[in-house]
């Protein structure tokens, strides 16, 4: 039966096989009859010992990627100037040529993407973002680009719109006002952009979920794990009560860590919390009012307060 993989084996009639990639056969588990052989082996022929030395040894390539204009396929001719003097000086001029050509030659979709992409490269890097949502607002800005609904708009406008998108609806939030001071567009046009570009691509995200945003806060605040574990329980307790609805979650989430904090020893002022996050420190104080009644921890509250002063 060589060449062909046998579902049931012909002498015993087992059905468990395995196959011995040092002799190129596929043999049955039970009785040991070869029932392929000849078998191509598909494995590299080169071995390595670490993850350095089979990045260095393997041929296939980068994956495809999103966050570049040509999905990491294309070869460029000459990255820098530099480049045009490893080049013999009989060769250069045919060289420079080249390259004048490539520039071309290019698309002008390509052009855009390259220019919006190095942008969602940079506003990725200044939020700390991870290479989940740079693929995702990627992929999203090329589906705007191919429907047209760049024409007439900054590219800044739509990559910050489709980046504070994506970033909610991976649930890594970003305010608007963060996205804003990021990009270097209005918060306005920011908004304006996101609900026109989210119409067009059927992109429909909830409100993001307070608790989204504690773990973030906590660490712009410097507060611990402990912080963040209670003002994430007192959320949770909160929004059975449905205190949280309708509430912007920023707002809420700054009040549940002002508490938690309080209680864990850590306290930060309103004020401290309010600069931090960039909410009024009147949000703080009305969202803090209504948690703790709601959770009935405010007894609790005043006589924290009195033994720190």
């Amino acid at each position: 039966m060589a060449g062909k993989k046998a579902e049931v084996c012909p002498e015993c009639k087992c059905t468990v096989f395995y196959d011995d990639s040092s002799r190129g056969e596929r043999v049955c588990g039970k009785c040991g009859m070869v029932l392929e052989q000849g078998m191509i082996d598909s494995s590299p022929e080169w071995r390595a010992f670490d993850d350095d030395q089979r990045g260095k040894r393997t041929r296939a390539g980068a994956p495809l990627t999103h966050t570049k204009h040509d999905k990491g396929m294309a070869t460029e001719i000459g990255r820098g100037k530099g480049e045009l003097f490893r080049v013999a000086p009989s060769k250069r001029a045919q060289y420079h040529r080249l390259k004048i050509w490539q520039k071309r030659l290019v698309e002008s979709k390509d052009r855009n993407l390259s220019f919006a992409l190095s942008e969602l490269q940079r506003l990725v890097s200044f939020l700390g973002l991870p290479r989940s949502i740079h693929e995702e607002v990627a992929k999203k800005y090329e589906q705007a680009v191919d429907r047209g609904l760049v024409r007439g708009r900054s590219m800044e406008s739509v990559i910050a719109a489709l980046l504070y998108a994506v970033c909610r609806e991976l649930g890594s939030p970003r305010t608007l006002e963060e996205i804003a001071e990021a990009s270097g567009v209005e918060r306005r046009e920011i908004g304006r952009t996101y609900r026109y570009i989210s119409r067009e691509l059927k992109i429909r995200i909830l409100p993001a979920p307070p608790q989204h945003y504690v773990p973030r806060f906590a660490s712009m605040l410097g507060l611990s794990d402990k912080v963040q574990a209670k003002a994430i329980q007192f959320l949770k307790e909160a929004k059975k009560n449905e205190v949280t609805s309708g509430k912007g979650p920023t707002g809420v989430a700054a009040a549940a860590l002002y508490i938690a904090a309080v209680l864990e020893g850590e306290k930060r002022t309103q004020r401290e919390i309010a600069d931090a996050i960039g909410v009024t420190e009147v949000t703080i104080r009305n969202r803090f009012k209504e948690l703790v009644e709601t959770l009935g921890i405010g007894e609790e509250i005043e006589k924290k307060v009195r033994e720190d002063y």
